[in-house]
């Protein structure tokens, strides 16, 4: 082989091998997650009706900063009041929980990875409070966590300065087309009764940004969580370029 091919065949090696470590080091492999369910009823009771405490949360070995915020947002969804002590630990949370239930009431925590794309894991989070009423409460959350910080992205962390107002101008797109695609926007009463607000629950999924928003907010409790959906395109100008998915 001649030292012109062989420099060649050397060139074209060193070029795909650094393509392929641009490449690995944009697409982190996915983080594996541990899953750790419980399932546990007040002692010394019998019966279906006992109180019951119900928790499904993760564990990431190689993102310990993770785990400890999955635990704190699971704990804030348990706080029915702002002035509320929050528990040290979701083992405390569920002795306390079943040392004072009555009968028929209920606690379900849920925490699961709903993505993972480019530096981000989405996670999802779920809880449901039954304390014997007509129905039980259900809340909904998400965290978008960053691999290469070490930290959740906020709203604040996702937008261009002085982009607030751009961004809920186009949620409140989102949220027109659903009430069209539900059949609710010629409905004078709903919209009256039911008109746009602003949510916490906003998740930098792969495809689009989603917005999760809790029973009684937008629609009554029937309608369950609505969740809107915002295509990347029309983000331009709002989210800062490192959020579209494929840039970070």
């Amino acid at each position: 082989m001649s030292l012109l091919k062989l420099a060649s065949l050397t060139c074209i090696a060193l070029t795909l091998g650094a393509c392929q470590s641009v490449f690995q080091a944009s697409a982190p492999k996915p983080l594996v997650p541990v899953p750790d369910a419980s399932e546990q009823v007040k002692a010394g009771c019998s019966g279906d009706d006992c109180p019951l405490v119900n928790i499904e949360t993760l564990h990431f070995a190689d993102a310990p900063n993770l785990d400890a915020l999955i635990e704190k947002r699971l704990l804030q969804m348990t706080q029915n009041s702002p002035d509320a002590v929050l528990p040290t630990s979701l083992e405390a949370y569920r002795e306390q929980f079943l040392r004072t239930a009555d009968r028929r009431n209920s606690t379900y925590l849920q925490a699961k990875v709903r993505e993972q794309h480019d530096d981000l894991v989405i996670i999802e989070l779920s809880s449901y409070l039954d304390t014997g009423g007509a129905h039980g409460m259900p809340g909904r959350g998400f965290i978008n966590y960053s691999r290469k910080t070490q930290q959740q992205v906020t709203l604040q962390d996702m937008l261009l300065p002085g982009k607030e107002q751009a961004f809920w101008g186009a949620v409140k797109v989102a949220h027109n087309n659903w009430l069209i695609d539900a059949g609710r926007s010629s409905d004078a009463e709903f919209v009256k009764n039911w008109p746009f607000q602003k949510t916490p629950h906003v998740a930098l999924l792969k495809d689009n940004v989603a917005l999760k928003y809790d029973v009684y907010s937008i629609a009554p409790y029937s309608d369950g969580h609505i969740e809107l959906k915002i295509p990347y395109s029309r983000l331009n100008g709002i989210l800062k370029p490192e959020w579209f998915p494929g840039r970070g």
